[in-house]
């Protein structure tokens, strides 16, 4: 259960004729959203692709000591944020996933390489152009370590290639090497794509997917709230609120911020509006960009993720040390509130797998809608496209 207070320290901060005005428009956006040609993942995954994934992880799980899943932005955010929430802080896993291609780090990868040479791993490489740089330099150099170790035979056991279905280069090699592969389709968008094989074949390692999956589309029924967030993240920024702060009081949420920035800064960002989307991990950094939010530059409004039970815990003289940790959040909330700062409260009732996915659902959605009232395409990411442009002119050079 996932409860939303778009109220409580929001309401003064809205005008509510402009407020009543944007509800009004809810099914305008929804049937401009249900038209849109880019929206598979809303779709009910086939039965028997999570067979093939299941099956695939277990493949990989019983035959390898690591999996190195290549690939960035939309195709590695969504499993890795994922990932790290439920993972444990510190852990000896005999089974290792390795996420990489997110850098052109020497360093990084001279040390990735030096890991993986004694390793018997299997790579998926995710990327559904095939084009991208960071994916393709890092695959680059893992596959001439494979080739350094491995009979061209035997490296198809150690390759599994998730793509386009039809056309790039990493379908081009699956044909031309009978690899295994899985599709993105050709309706859902990289930061959209958690419900496809790109983020849920490394997650079948270790989780129950079926449990992920479902409670992916139990968020369908969330679309009310992802509306009225979209409304309020709108109203917010017309009133020179310009920035959304993330808040998380745990560091293994980190990562689902970034996953939030990326969702929202992509789907926003174009024709020189949208919300610059940024995030503080608590208590940490109430003791440096905690400064700014009480008392500096009011450009901010923030959005509060917390979880009001966890199976884990302990006590501080007497006190449950998680419920210490909402305690300050609500204050911290009251505090920037005083400030005059806009702050949005929502709660995981419990951190289940379940959950997390319908926030997952929550946040797509919201983010669609968001385009729309912004007047943007929330499905594209031309502004990527031009940086891309210029290193390849570069290179040229």
């Amino acid at each position: 259960m996932i409860k939303f207070d778009f109220n409580t320290y929001v309401d003064s901060f809205l005008d509510k004729e402009k407020y009543n005005k944007l509800m009004s428009k809810k099914e305008e956006v929804i049937t401009k959203f249900n038209n849109s040609n880019m929206i598979g993942w809303t779709k009910r995954i086939d039965e028997f692709l999570i067979q093939d994934i299941n099956s695939t992880a277990k493949y990989i799980k019983d035959n390898f000591d690591c999996l190195l899943v290549i690939g960035i932005g939309g195709s590695f955010l969504g499993s890795y944020s994922f990932d790290r929430i439920f993972r444990k802080y510190f852990n000896d896993d005999k089974f290792k996933i390795i996420y990489a291609g997110t850098t052109l780090s020497s360093k990084y990868l001279d040390e990735l390489l030096n890991y993986l040479n004694n390793k018997n791993f299997c790579v998926n490489v995710i990327s559904k152009s095939g084009t991208t740089m960071e994916t393709t330099i890092t695959y680059k150099l893992i596959k001439d370590l494979l080739k350094r170790k491995y009979s061209d035979e035997e490296i198809k056991k150690h390759i599994i290639i998730t793509t386009d279905k039809e056309k790039g280069p990493l379908r081009q090699e699956v044909e031309e090497n009978s690899y295994k592969s899985f599709v993105i389709p050709n309706d859902i968008g990289g930061r959209y794509s958690f419900i496809t094989p790109a983020h849920l074949l490394p997650l079948a390692i270790n989780y129950n997917i079926n449990e992920i999956i479902d409670g992916y589309y139990h968020g369908k029924r969330l679309i009310d709230n992802a509306y009225n967030y979209a409304v309020v993240r709108k109203l917010l920024f017309d009133s020179t609120r310009e920035v959304e702060n993330f808040c998380v009081s745990e560091q293994n949420f980190s990562y689902f911020t970034e996953w939030l920035k990326q969702l929202f800064g992509e789907t926003e960002g174009k024709q020189r509006v949208g919300i610059l989307p940024t995030s503080c991990v608590h208590t940490r950094d109430l003791h440096s960009l905690g400064q700014f939010i009480q008392d500096g530059n009011k450009i901010v409004f923030e959005t509060y993720i917390k979880v009001k039970r966890v199976n884990e815990y302990i006590e501080y003289n007497g006190r449950n040390l998680h419920e210490l940790n909402n305690l300050v959040e609500d204050s911290v909330m009251r505090a920037h509130f005083k400030g005059d700062v806009p702050c949005i409260d929502i709660t995981i009732e419990e951190l289940t797998p379940y959950n997390i996915s319908s926030l997952i659902y929550f946040f797509q959605l919201s983010a669609a809608f968001s385009g729309y009232l912004f007047g943007v395409e929330p499905f594209n990411q031309p502004g990527v496209e031009i940086y891309k442009n210029e290193i390849k002119e570069t290179l040229k050079g």
